[in-house]
């Protein structure tokens, strides 16, 4: 099951687009910890690790229901995070 939602996602592209960079320079690798033992309740739980190829940057965010990695990714990129090569 995917943890980022189809809205997440086109918000995810649109904070690309104003920042003036394209998707195909950034990848997004989900990574579900749900414990499917656990109570369904709680639902999904995860991180996401977004890279920037062409600076070989990655960070990764904390990622499921009620979770706000989209304004922890914003907040890096117009701090220049995915800018600098590591």
């Amino acid at each position: 099951m995917r943890l980022i939602e189809p809205d997440e996602h086109k918000d995810f592209l649109a904070t690309l687009g104003r920042s003036g960079l394209v998707e195909s320079d950034f990848a997004l690798l989900e990574t579900d910890t749900t414990d499917p033992k656990g109570d369904e309740n709680l639902g999904l739980q995860g991180y996401v690790t977004i890279a920037r190829l062409s600076t070989q940057v990655k960070r990764e965010y904390v990622i499921g229901d009620e979770s706000d990695w989209l304004q922890h990714f914003t907040r890096d990129l117009e701090a220049g995070v995915f800018n600098r090569r590591e």
